[in-house]
């Protein structure tokens, strides 16, 4: 199977790097990137009034916004690595690469399906509606979300004021890059031969995919999605992969609305934003006057908040919607 050369990777050492990267690999620590180096800030407690927060973003115009997987952690999706960090017996992260999918593309689309699956599954939870709704009321709001599962979207969010930073399941593109991309594809399974992977079985049975004593259904590569535009490549879930650059657009978009003037908010949610280019756009919202606030429910995400910034310990989904309150109203039970 043919595929196009990719250009080289700068280091992933530094912020302006586009290549997915594992944490581990790269961050010998886990502590928060924004922790600012000064025994000053170590010392004193951010914000923690709701009151306080919920007249900042009334004021507010210019609003950024870092979302991560605990932002649909109330959905009910598992994680990405799963339990032990294994897909039947595979390392979930191994087959996340070019190369997995060139050597075994039934495997990995039979991953990613059932990843689809369970994404479809999912619902949006009120805190996907409540950002939704924000970006709805302020014209100078920009979301940058590093989840892959399509729910921000499902949420109603504006696509203007929404930018996918690692792609969606919910989008296949052409493996051998002729520019071929399907949006927002809703069906479940992808394509007949994927069915294995959209099934449901009760609580208290495993679904054979998953039982890696199960042998995997043969797949022949000639049943999986073709591109329809080059007649010769084979759709790939439109994620990035792990040594792949983000894109490169999407980014140069992000970098001139954080340049075009002052920020008066970065909000963090649901993740430590171990992953560049995401770790470095906190630094430089606070670069551009941004008061920050972290959503986690890990009280560790505080380290390194100053006094003037905002921390809110526990689950997103409950916290957005008071925190947003003031310019969308309250909002009624949507699952």
């Amino acid at each position: 199977m043919h595929r196009a050369s990719r250009p080289l990777i700068p280091s992933v050492h530094g912020p302006y790097n586009h290549r997915m990267v594992s944490s581990s690999s790269s961050f010998p620590s886990r502590r928060s990137f924004w922790t600012r180096q000064t025994k000053y800030a170590q010392s004193m407690a951010p914000r923690t009034s709701i009151d306080e927060f919920k007249e900042l973003v009334n004021a507010g115009d210019r609003i950024l916004t870092l979302c991560g997987a605990g932002l649909s952690a109330a959905s009910g999706l598992p994680t990405f690595r799963g339990a032990g960090g294994l897909w039947r017996n595979h390392e979930a992260t191994s087959l996340a690469t070019p190369e997995a999918f060139e050597a075994d593309p039934s495997l990995v689309w039979l991953f990613y399906a059932w990843r689809r699956h369970m994404a479809l599954k999912a619902q949006p939870n009120r805190g996907h509606y409540a950002l939704a709704e924000l970006a709805k009321k302020k014209d100078n709001f920009l979301c940058l979300t590093q989840n892959v599962d399509g729910l921000s979207t499902r949420a109603g969010h504006p696509e203007s004021k929404l930018r996918l930073l690692h792609g969606s399941l919910l989008d296949n593109k052409c493996f051998n890059e002729c520019g071929y991309v399907d949006r927002n594809n809703l069906s479940d399974p992808v394509c007949p031969a994927l069915a294995p992977a959209a099934e449901d079985y009760p609580h208290d049975q495993i679904l054979p995919l998953l039982d890696p004593t199960v042998p995997i259904p043969p797949i022949d590569v000639a049943d999986l999605p073709h591109c329809p535009n080059c007649k010769t490549g084979l759709l790939r879930p439109a994620v990035v992969w792990f040594g792949e650059p983000l894109d490169d657009l999407m980014l140069m978009e992000v970098e001139n609305w954080i340049m075009r003037g002052r920020i008066d908010i970065m909000l963090v949610v649901g993740t430590a934003a171990a992953v560049y280019p995401a770790a470095g756009y906190t630094r430089k919202a606070q670069r551009r006057g941004a008061v920050v606030a972290v959503v986690n429910p890990d009280p560790d995400s505080a380290a390194g908040l100053s006094q003037n910034d905002f921390f809110f310990q526990g689950d997103a989904s409950e916290i957005l919607p008071q925190l947003f309150e003031g310019v969308i109203g309250k909002m009624e039970d949507k699952n």
